[in-house]
């Protein structure tokens, strides 16, 4: 059962976007409707944003093999994204994250970023580690 997460985070709550976990694939989706706060001095998604669309799928699809929850906490370790075509406000993008390797603490993932159209946005690789939060949840 696919579950939307809403103004879970402070970016979530800035950039405006939502997260689906429940995907029969297991990924975790980021879906944003572009408008004119998203936008750059170009008038399309401004690039930070679509990284960070594609990195909280990653990092969410690799909670997501350790809880169903997503909650288990994975941290960034690295990421290399790829620009490939603009997306422009008044559209929908969308951000799903696949794992493609990994062991226990070390997940290898990729991630794509489609509009409404199945344009490809842009994509990105990222290894992320699971961490152990301190008692309380202060990092």
């Amino acid at each position: 059962m696919i579950e939307t997460i809403r103004d879970e985070t402070g970016t979530q709550c800035t950039l405006g976007y939502v997260l689906e976990i429940g995907h029969e694939d297991g990924g975790a989706r980021c879906i944003l409707d572009v408008t004119g706060a998203h936008v750059n001095r170009h008038d399309v998604l401004h690039g930070g944003i679509a990284a960070t669309l594609l990195d909280n799928a990653m990092g969410a699809t690799s909670s997501l093999t350790a809880d169903a929850t997503g909650r288990t906490p994975f941290l960034t370790i690295s990421m290399a994204t790829q620009f490939l075509a603009p997306a422009y406000a008044g559209k929908r993008v969308t951000a799903t994250g696949r794992v493609t390797g990994g062991g226990r603490s070390l997940l290898f993932l990729v991630s794509e970023l489609v509009d409404e159209d199945g344009r490809l946005i842009a994509s990105a690789t990222g290894v992320f580690k699971k961490v152990q939060m301190p008692k309380g949840g202060d990092a």
